[in-house]
């Protein structure tokens, strides 16, 4: 048995670097970030000398795994090391930070690769304003964005939507629209309806129904279907505006497109018809008990009245 184990942990011992990083790779593909740790403070043990692909590999591990406080650990392991930190491993920790939406990280790695004369790309722009959306930063997320237009890097799509998405989890649905707005004045290819439905839900966080739905109808010239995500969100915002008839056509169009939600749908009219404030001969088809009934049943019967 003893010799089986041997068999197993030798390799390890005395791999090159590159096979250390491939294997290290692996573990973090698969989000084993304990795993790649132990291979990798085992490698080292035995005299395995790690270089800056070795240490990436390790800190995205860590990374994808949302395990940021590993990554900056190595990251600084590295950095104190005999070689030259790149602005892949910093980004590798600017990366990490984001996906746990530690924006002061993620900006205080930024702020490094200033002091080491390192230029920041794209990635890192991407994954800093990232950072900040998933911490409610939508101020220096666009502080961000504008450094990149700035440092005349082309702005990705991705960066963008993260943008977006910043600004529509605060309500600031007039920036989002905005960003929305830059992103095809730039000629650049909305991420299938990704792009849409980042600024469909911040108008619906907003309050701004009527931007909701022009967005819902842009989906559609632009030749893209919306989904379940985009007709949430309209529906919602509809349904905050008081709009239960424009909720129910989206409803319809959802039942054309054969895109079936749960009760977000009949419970959004109710709501919007509440908040309406109408009554006397116009009659929210909803607001009547359909019990046993499903939602496409609901439009059916409210097709009849």
């Amino acid at each position: 048995m003893a010799q089986a184990l041997g068999s197993v942990r030798q390799p390890a011992a005395a791999r090159g670097a590159s096979s250390l990083a491939a294997e290290v790779k692996r573990y973090g593909s698969a989000k084993q970030w304990r795993a790649a740790l132990v291979c990798f403070r085992d490698a080292l043990q035995a005299g395995t000398q790690a270089d800056a692909v070795v240490y990436n590999c390790a800190i995205s591990a860590c990374g994808k795994s949302e395990q940021w406080q590993h990554a900056l650990a190595l990251l600084g392991e590295f950095c104190q090391g005999e070689f030259e930190p790149s602005i892949i491993n910093y980004n590798a920790g600017i990366s990490a930070c984001s996906r746990c939406g530690q924006w002061q990280h993620a900006l205080d790695l930024m702020r490094g690769l200033w002091e080491q004369t390192l230029k920041l790309d794209v990635f890192s722009y991407g994954a800093g304003v990232s950072a900040c959306e998933k911490g409610g930063q939508w101020q220096r997320a666009l502080l961000l964005l504008s450094e990149v237009a700035e440092a005349k890097l082309e702005a990705s799509t991705l960066i963008y939507n993260a943008g977006i998405s910043a600004c529509g989890r605060e309500g600031q649905s007039q920036q989002a629209l905005s960003l929305l707005r830059e992103l095809q004045d730039a000629k650049l290819e909305p991420d299938t309806i990704s792009s849409y439905n980042a600024g469909i839900s911040a108008c619906e966080k907003g309050g701004q129904w009527q931007h909701a739905v022009t967005l819902l109808r842009e989906l559609r010239d632009e030749v893209l279907e919306p989904d379940i995500i985009s007709y949430s969100a309209g529906i919602s915002a509809c349904e905050k505006g008081g709009q239960w008839q424009q909720a129910l056509s989206l409803m319809s169009e959802m039942a054309e497109a054969k895109l079936e939600p749960d009760v977000v749908g009949p419970r959004a009219l109710r709501s919007a018809r509440a908040r309406s404030g109408g009554s006397g001969s116009k009659r929210c088809p909803c607001c009547t008990s359909f019990a046993g009934l499903s939602w496409s049943s609901t439009l059916s019967a409210a097709a009849l009245r």
